[in-house]
C-alpha cells in the first residue's frame, strides 16, 4: 500500500523548492521577452510554465496525500487536476526535447540557422507541444467519466483503482505515453547533446565556460529524464504487460514532481538571463545579510 506520508513530504519539499526557482526564471524570461528573445528563451518560458502550473495544482495532490489517498472532492476537479498534473509533466519531457534540438542546429549549422532562426518558430513550436500533450491527457477524461461512468458506488479514489474496463483503454494508452512522450524525446535529446559536445569541442576558438556550460545543459537534462521521467513511464510499460498498474507507479511519479526542482538547472547552463538574474539575486541577498546593521548614538548632547 502506498504510504500517503511519504507522498505528502516529498510533494511539500518539492513545492517548497520548486516555486522560488521557477518564480525567479518566469520573471528572467519575462524580462528577456522584451529584448529580442531567442527561441531557446521562449522554450524556456513555456517550460518554466509548465513547471508553475504544475506547482500551483501541487496542492491538491498534497490534500490527496495527507487525505490518505483519498478524494473527497468533486470528481471533476480530480479529472482536470490529473489532466493539469499530467499534461505539464509530459509538456516538459517534449520541450526539453525541443530545447536540445534547437542547441544542436545552432552548433551543427551555426551560419545558416542564425540566418533562419526566428523566435515565431519557437512560438508556433511551443503551441504545438502543449496541444500534442494535452490530446494525450485528455484520455483522463475518457477514462474518468465516460468508461467509469457505471459505478454503483461513490469513488473515494482519484484516478486510481480502475476497473476492468478503464484498463482496457489506459493501459495501452499509457504504453503509447512511453514511446512518443517519453522515449523518444530521451533519444532525441540525447543525440543532440552528445553531438553538441563533439561539435563544441573540435572546435578550439570556442571559450571554455561555452564548453562547461553546454556539458552542464546536458548532464542536467539527461539526469531530468534519467531521474524524473524515465521510471514512471517504465511503470507504463510494466503495467501493460502485467495488465495492471504496479503498486510502486505513486514514487515513480514522485520522481516526475521532483522535476520542478532540476530544470532551473537547466536553465541556469542555457540562458544568460536565467544566470544573470540569478546571480543578482544573490549578490541581494549575501550583500543584505552583510550589511552592518544602523548604529545608534546613545551619548547625550553636550
Amino acid at each position: 500500500m502506498t504510504k500517503s506520508w511519504v507522498l505528502l513530504s516529498s510533494y511539500i519539499v518539492t513545492f517548497l523548492i520548486g516555486l522560488p526557482a521557477n518564480l525567479l526564471a518566469i520573471y528572467a524570461f519575462i524580462r528577456k521577452l522584451s529584448d529580442r528573445p531567442t527561441p531557446t528563451d521562449i522554450l524556456l518560458l513555456n517550460l518554466t510554465a509548465s513547471d508553475l502550473i504544475f506547482l500551483l495544482f501541487l496542492p491538491l495532490k498534497m490534500y490527496e496525500a495527507a487525505s490518505g489517498m483519498e478524494w473527497h472532492l468533486p470528481q471533476a476537479l480530480c479529472s482536470f487536476t490529473c489532466f493539469v498534473f499530467f499534461t505539464t509533466i509530459y509538456t516538459s519531457s517534449v520541450l526539453l526535447m525541443a530545447v536540445s534540438v534547437d542547441r544542436y542546429l545552432a552548433a551543427a549549422f551555426p551560419v545558416a540557422y542564425r540566418t533562419s532562426r526566428r523566435a515565431l518558430h519557437a512560438i508556433v513550436g511551443s503551441v504545438f507541444i502543449w496541444l500534442c500533450s494535452g490530446a494525450h491527457c485528455s484520455i483522463i477524461f475518457i477514462v474518468v467519466h465516460i468508461a467509469g461512468s457505471n459505478h454503483t458506488t461513490p469513488r473515494t479514489s482519484c484516478y486510481d483503482n480502475f476497473t476492468s474496463i478503464q484498463n482496457h483503454i489506459i493501459l495501452p494508452t499509457r504504453l503509447e505515453f512511453f514511446v512518443v512522450l517519453c522515449l523518444v524525446p530521451l533519444l532525441v535529446s540525447v543525440f543532440c547533446y552528445l553531438k553538441c559536445i563533439w561539435i563544441l569541442f573540435n572546435r578550439p576558438c570556442i571559450a571554455k565556460d561555452k564548453k562547461q556550460r553546454a556539458i552542464g545543459m546536458a548532464i542536467g537534462t539527461l539526469a531530468v529524464f534519467l531521474i524524473c521521467f524515465l521510471p514512471y513511464n517504465i511503470s507504463h510499460v510494466v503495467g501493460y504487460s502485467d495488465n495492471q498498474s504496479p503498486e510502486w507507479r505513486h514514487y515513480t511519479l514522485l520522481l516526475s514532481t521532483f522535476n520542478t526542482c532540476l530544470d532551473p538547472i537547466i536553465f541556469y547552463f542555457s540562458s544568460n538571463a536565467y544566470r544573470n538574474t540569478t546571480k543578482l539575486s544573490f549578490f541581494k541577498l549575501t550583500s543584505f545579510k552583510r550589511r552592518d546593521p544602523p548604529r545608534f548614538d546613545t551619548s547625550e548632547d553636550k
